[in-house]
């Protein structure tokens, strides 16, 4: 009776509707399945992590894509490592500037316009502070503090301090005379190149006493040539060429000032 009834529940439209599930791989080895059931690879193979002393098992960092058409690939390059200067570099970065001049230091302008100072007798380009920076003031000044110091006469302080207000002085007065106004980052600038004459004087403090002869004659000298020089910058930047000597008297006390620090011995 029972089979009756599985017979006729068999040709019921509910048993044609819903047949019985089938296995679709019957082999139940995949050594042996056929070639169209590969499992996909989504990972490249790469090197195992056994060949390495060490190594533990990770992903490579690297997708590929081949079994749906065409390849994707995801990486990057990592730069060697270089010496120290390679701080100084852009690290291979296209259309980024040194990080030297992004700083404001170029050793081209400094050594052009203190070329200018130690020459100020040759004609001064009117363009030459249109970059003006602070890295060889600030250079110079410590230099000339760093000299004085070896030499038994810490003056850092009183350098810093005469540098600041001469600035601020000699700002005020150039944009009082001037018809062009001038802004106080290139003033103090072209006071801070100037200054090379007298770090001259600071390094010869070293060798020799400048609370002498030699020593007095050596700071006039070098107070007349940072005056010359400075001044001929400004009236040269500002056109104002019948006032020279209208600029050379303020900055002549200014520099005076330095030769005076140079000459005396603070320290004792």
């Amino acid at each position: 009776m029972f089979s009756n009834q599985y017979n006729a529940a068999a040709g019921s439209p509910y048993a044609q509707a819903y047949p019985p599930p089938t296995n679709p791989n019957p082999n139940p080895n995949p050594n042996t399945a056929a070639s169209g059931t590969q499992p996909l690879q989504f990972y490249s193979a790469g090197p195992s992590h056994a060949d390495f002393p060490g190594g533990r098992p990770s992903l490579d960092g690297h997708v590929t894509t081949g079994a749906m058409g065409g390849s994707t690939s995801f990486g990057g390059s990592i730069q060697p490592s270089g010496g120290w200067w390679s701080a100084f570099g852009t690290g291979g970065i296209e259309g980024e500037p040194p990080l030297l001049e992004e700083l404001g230091i170029n050793f081209s302008h400094i050594r052009a316009k203190s070329m200018t100072v130690l020459n100020p007798l040759r004609r001064i380009d009117e363009h030459i502070m249109d970059d003006a920076d602070m890295a060889g003031p600030v250079l110079f000044y410590f230099a000339f503090a760093t000299f004085l110091l070896i030499s038994g006469s810490p003056q850092f302080g009183s350098i810093y301090g005469v540098a600041l207000l001469g600035t601020a002085s000699l700002y005020t007065l150039l944009n009082l005379m001037s018809e062009s106004p001038i802004d106080a980052y290139r003033v103090a600038s072209v006071l801070g190149y100037c200054l090379l004459p007298m770090v001259g004087v600071g390094a010869g403090s070293i060798v020799i006493a400048l609370d002498g002869v030699i020593g007095y004659f050596l700071s006039v000298l070098s107070v007349i040539w940072c005056t010359y020089a400075a001044s001929g910058i400004f009236v040269t930047v500002l056109r104002m060429s019948d006032q020279r000597l209208l600029v050379a008297y303020p900055v002549g006390l200014l520099y005076g000032c330095f030769g005076l620090l140079s000459v005396f011995r603070g320290g004792k």
